[in-house]
């Protein structure tokens, strides 16, 4: 990291606190597939910065604003954003650092309370006040009324179009998401819109020092529950006292696990976006098994 940047950044902060902050040192971070990130040890203590081209200067913003919104829910613990901004061909977003730490017996109760809680936070319609990012992909969260509208017309069609512009779709699968569009209000047991994360698998929570679970890099919308348990379950799941935990506390319909590919649809569509691939393959299992 630039000497120029990490400048600017003391500025910033500088600013930010209305007294001088030293920037001593920063540590890349490895593991995430589209940021750079690393710790940055001021004179204010460590942060946690992610970094990306200037072209994504929307993505941070509307990070911050997603975490404020959990945050705001005092029900999982997320990492309080600090500031964002672009410099140079760079922008980024200060968050507060939290060290991770490892599971305790209570861990994974308290992980499922802690989603259960932040799904019993709703909203009139599905949705949310603006677009955001779920990766690099501007998420589309225009309000509407129903589930089954949202998903169509918010999640499933606009990303099957993606796939034929890029040519890895093509009129079979744009019958087959028309096909399952029309059925989604019969497949989808009625729910008031629940604040999800949005983008729940397992690189995306931790246990800090003290067992307590943190969620982050969130794509969060006012949606169906069950989209934030699909995802769980997409790459592994998470343990099985968690899905147990939860259900004692906010109990799914009978039959949600013969949802759980419909709402894992959206997520594989992403990646097919992303990365190609057997994804691609995947979607198109799933678009034709229920149109």
């Amino acid at each position: 990291m630039d000497k120029h940047f990490l400048h600017h950044l003391s500025s910033i902060l500088t600013t930010h606190w209305h007294t001088p902050v030293d920037i001593h040192n920063y540590s890349a971070v490895s593991g995430g597939d589209i940021n750079e990130a690393a710790i940055i040890e001021t004179s204010r203590g460590p942060w946690f910065l992610k970094r990306n081209h200037s072209s994504y200067a929307m993505m941070f913003e509307k990070e911050f604003n997603a975490l404020n919104l959990l945050k705001s829910t005092n029900t999982l613990k997320v990492p309080a954003p600090l500031l964002y901004g672009s410099y140079q061909q760079y922008t980024y977003l200060l968050m507060e650092y939290l060290p991770k730490g490892h599971a305790g017996p209570q861990s994974v109760y308290w992980l499922a309370e802690g989603l259960a809680a932040l799904h019993k936070t709703t909203h009139e319609q599905f949705g949310l006040g603006e677009d955001n990012y779920i990766g690099t992909i501007v998420q589309q969260n225009t309000w509407k009324s129903s589930w089954a509208a949202f998903y169509a017309e918010n999640r499933i069609l606009p990303l099957v179009r993606q796939l034929v512009d890029m040519r890895h779709f093509g009129t079979k699968e744009i019958r087959w998401a028309d096909a399952l569009a029309v059925r989604l209000a019969e497949l989808f047991p009625l729910e008031s819109p629940a604040l999800l994360h949005g983008d729940l698998w397992a690189g995306n929570y931790m246990f800090m020092g003290n067992g307590d679970p943190v969620i982050y890099d969130p794509a969060v919308y006012y949606g169906h529950r069950e989209m934030d348990i699909a995802m769980t379950l997409l790459f592994g799941g998470f343990e099985a006292a968690f899905y147990q935990r939860y259900q004692e506390i906010f109990p799914l319909a009978a039959d949600w696990r013969q949802r759980v590919l419909l709402c894992q649809l959206y997520p594989l569509l992403v990646h097919a976006i992303l990365f190609g691939g057997h994804y691609v393959g995947q979607s198109a299992d799933i678009l034709a098994q229920y149109a």
